[in-house]
């Protein structure tokens, strides 16, 4: 879905700034009340209305410890999700297990628990 257009949210401010409701700027221009009063914060605030970026791309959190992780998993095959996690938030990295889970699997590693380990 596509923010709406600059005009439009100019408008509306301006309906705003000259002393009509947010309810009834909503209804007149047919967007909801909660946009009327954010595009109103929104010029106050900066001067403007544009929208902010939308979607992107997420940084990885545990790119970076990419060699501790796997360093660990090579150490102790037997170490388990919770346990990691454990030890990268005793490093100051605060992560919950899926985090580390999700890692694992893009990275391709696995460290299952099976007989030929034991």
């Amino acid at each position: 879905m596509r923010p709406y257009s600059i005009d439009l949210r100019e408008r509306v401010v301006s309906a705003v700034s000259a002393g009509e409701s947010c309810r009834a700027v909503a209804a007149r221009f047919e967007v909801a009340v909660s946009s009327v009063v954010k595009w109103s914060q929104l010029y106050r605030r900066t001067g403007g209305v544009t929208p902010g970026k939308m979607g992107g791309h997420r940084r990885r959190i545990l790119e970076p410890h990419r060699a501790f992780i796997v360093g660990r998993i090579d150490q102790e095959p037997h170490l388990t999700l919770h346990r990691l996690r454990d030890e990268l938030a005793a490093r100051g990295i605060s992560v919950s297990h899926s985090t580390v889970w999700l890692f694992l699997r893009r990275e391709g590693l696995s460290f299952k628990k099976n007989s030929i380990r034991s």
